[in-house]
């Protein structure tokens, strides 16, 4: 009985570790081993050599609907669900698989990252609870994230019907100049 108790430990330290490394916010921790907050707070000190950063997690469906962070999360529900129909991952495995593949995309495609993992787990956590759903894009047939019940007949997604101030970020601005 002791030994299972120190190799569930050692699996759950083990799991801190990962998430902390991928950017877990401390919450998700808590929710995901069976770690003390005290460990988890050590854990994250000298895996981050900083504290955690403080406050709630995020709880609105809405920040996934801005053009930008809707595309990012469109695409790491596409690498979840792909993997659940064709693996046999689950649950948290399952989120740090996708979300792996995610961040190897966006930053092969020198993009930055707009999805932390906290937020890919928040959202996946929405999809379970019905206030999440896919839609289909009309024009290119993309599936996107979208409000649970809002109509999805005639959806155009955010990259075929792009807002105008799209990609006007300081920072694109900046890039442009250097370039110039």
């Amino acid at each position: 009985m002791r030994n299972k108790s120190v190799i569930s430990e050692a699996r759950d330290i083990r799991l801190a570790i990962e998430l902390i490394q991928l950017g877990a916010r401390l919450q998700l921790l808590e929710a995901e081993t069976n770690l003390s907050r005290e460990r988890l707070l050590k854990l994250y000190k000298e895996v981050r050599g900083v504290s955690p950063p403080k406050g709630m997690l995020p709880f609105s469906t809405d920040w996934f609907m801005t053009w930008q962070p809707n595309v990012h999360a469109s695409l790491f529900m596409a690498y979840f669900r792909f993997l659940s129909r064709n693996t046999r991952l689950e649950g948290l495995e399952l989120i740090i698989k996708a979300y792996r593949m995610y961040l190897e995309k966006v930053t092969r495609a020198g993009m930055d990252v707009v999805l932390s993992l906290t937020r890919a787990w928040t959202m996946v956590r929405f999809f379970e609870a019905s206030m999440l759903q896919m839609a289909t894009c009309k024009e290119c047939g993309g599936e996107f994230v979208a409000h649970a019940y809002d109509p999805t007949r005639g959806y155009v997604c955010g990259l075929c019907h792009m807002p105008a101030r799209a990609g006007k970020t300081r920072r694109a601005a900046a890039a442009a100049a250097a370039a110039a």
